[in-house]
């Protein structure tokens, strides 16, 4: 058995393919001057261009904008005139198309390969990706294509790209194997949109296999069995048909209220990035939005989108969800999410800089054409407005003035808006946390971002392996903090959801109906899931359980108590 990372829960059992990436030797290829090299590099962008949009266009029909995104932001990045006009000056010191791009994208790799944050490490990854590309076309050689795949495929790959996924039919793949890659990798993010059973950071997997071998792939442990007995792999179907069975049997809650146990009643919300998604929501069943990140909006263009861009896709949103709850979280810009034309400066440590609402009210023109636009909006449905990486008061009332001074500009020249519109934070900082009743005394509502308040509260980076077993929820300081945030809530009469993963995670959840949260946020393939997972829980037996569980000492205590008794429930 071979062990890795578990990116994407699932069973996956096939044939192993090889995905070997084509040589790229250019040590023989003749350089024919500056300007032939130049007209050279610039029709291999051209086409890159051509086709990563194209395979961005499919991945965006097959598993959403968000996904798409990835590839896009390839595009932006080699149409960016700095890198192009780096590759020239290596193209002027006499060096040939092909080694002007190696030499730039290496550049790029290594710097975001030395960054401590694993997210932007990541992006070492994406470069990797379009250096290799954009060498192949200068070449004349075919990228790897894995649109004609035979069925039972199983991909074993050093690395699991973004432009290797737009090319698989999902029918035809039943799991992914790499030797690099984390939970958090463009690779896992893909791999689970496409709920596809995937393993990353196998160590010399693709050493240890050869194609045609008989693969056993767990998504969930991170596991790897290599043509193993035939007695291991029917133990493995049966358990891929429970859970293929267990899949199926969500459909009866499907368009059903979300109530506990003993009928009480909750709100099962979704978390978006792009008017698009929205489809998904709605047929998933959610009863709103409770996150809609902005940010696509800004991304993978060259400057602002315009007040009227803006209204236009919260329009959307609002008007697709008929009426239903749709919180939009204000830009949150900085740490991982770079966004060039903003010209944000280079910090040492951005997740802890100058990000997400401290940004948006020192750019105040930005800010304003964000805000007018979501007024705007809930004219057309219900439409709620939440500021990110709250720490301090000051940050809610400082945005609520401004809210108030829109207000009174779009009265004053009949635009209609609604009057009433909350205005909540999201909570993910310690600060937040410890100063959440002054908070809920000025707020409309809460939502608790778990993904970073894990993150700040424990000091860890949640993308670093070496520190990944402090990097969770079940960590008695944070779930402390979340019991607090919700109580703070709660006594103030405010309603407290939560838009991170811990929102859908079965093990959660008992505590969190015990606790009194009112809303949770998931993603729209967890909401059948979390939907019977809630009503599997009475009050009373949450509230036994989260007593027990608050009294124990650590999180592999906590972990493993909590893993007992949701088996027996």
């Amino acid at each position: 058995m071979y062990q890795g990372i578990g990116a994407s829960a699932g069973i996956g059992i096939g044939k192993a393919v090889l995905i070997r990436q084509a040589e790229l030797d250019w040590s023989g290829v003749v350089f024919q001057g500056a300007a032939a090299e130049k007209e050279r590099l610039h029709k291999a962008i051209a086409a890159f261009i051509d086709k990563t949009n194209a395979m961005a266009d499919a991945m965006r029909a097959r598993v959403g904008e968000k996904q798409a995104e990835i590839l896009t932001g390839q595009v932006l990045m080699v149409g960016d005139p700095f890198m192009s006009s780096q590759m020239e000056e290596n193209i002027d010191r006499g060096l040939c198309a092909e080694a002007a791009v190696d030499g730039v994208c290496a550049m790029y790799i290594d710097m975001f390969s030395q960054v401590e944050d694993e997210l932007t490490r990541q992006r070492a990854s994406d470069v990797k990706d379009l250096r290799a590309r954009l060498i192949s076309i200068l070449m004349g050689k075919e990228s790897v294509d894995l649109a004609s795949l035979p069925a039972g495929s199983i991909l074993v790959a050093h690395d699991f790209t973004p432009s290797m996924t737009a090319g698989i039919q999902r029918q035809h793949v039943e799991a992914v194997v790499t030797e690099v890659g984390g939970v958090t990798s463009h690779s896992a993010i893909l791999a689970r949109t496409m709920e596809l059973p995937a393993a990353l950071s196998v160590p010399g997997i693709m050493s240890a296999v050869q194609d045609g071998d008989i693969l056993v792939v767990d998504g969930g442990e991170g596991q790897v069995l290599v043509n193993p007995d035939p007695a291991v792999v029917q133990e493995y179907r049966e358990r891929q048909a429970r859970l293929a069975a267990d899949k199926a049997a969500l459909a009866a809650y499907r368009d059903r209220p979300t109530l506990t146990a003993d009928g009480q009643t909750r709100e099962l919300f979704c978390n978006i990035g792009s008017p698009k998604d929205t489809e998904k929501v709605l047929e998933a069943t959610g009863e709103g939005i409770g996150l809609f990140r902005t940010e696509f909006l800004f991304m993978d263009r060259a400057s602002l989108p315009t007040e009227e861009e803006q209204f236009e896709a919260y329009r959307q949103v609002a008007q697709a969800m008929g009426g239903r709850e749709v919180i939009i979280r204000t830009l949150d810009v900085g740490g991982d999410k770079e966004i060039p034309y903003l010209g944000m400066e280079k910090e040492d440590n951005p997740f802890l800089g100058f990000r997400a609402i401290r940004y948006c009210l020192q750019r105040r023109e930005m800010f304003t054409a964000q805000l007018r636009a979501l007024l705007r909006a809930s004219a057309y449905g219900k439409v709620k407005i939440m500021l990110p990486l709250v720490t301090c008061i000051e940050e809610l009332r400082q945005t609520r003035v401004l809210l108030g001074q829109l207000k009174e500009e779009l009265a004053a020249q009949d635009i209609p808006f609604d009057k009433d519109i909350k205005l909540g934070v999201m909570i993910e900082t310690p600060a937040a946390a410890l100063i959440s009743d002054l908070l809920a005394r000025e707020a409309d509502f809460f939502s608790i971002g778990t993904n970073d308040l894990t993150q700040y509260t424990m000091a860890v980076d949640r993308g670093n392996s070496a520190v990944a077993y402090l990097y969770s929820p079940l960590q008695p300081a944070v779930l402390r903090s979340i019991r607090t945030i919700i109580r703070n809530g709660r006594e103030a009469g405010i309603p407290v959801g939560m838009c991170g993963e811990a929102a859908a995670d079965p093990l959660m959840i008992p505590l969190l109906i015990a606790f009194g949260l009112t809303e949770f946020s998931v993603s729209a393939t967890s909401v059948l899931a979390t939907r019977r997972a809630i009503a599997s829980w009475s009050q009373s037996e949450a509230e036994r359980l989260a007593e027990e569980v608050m009294a124990l000492s650590d999180s592999d205590g906590i972990k493993a108590y909590l893993k007992a008794a949701v088996s027996k429930h």
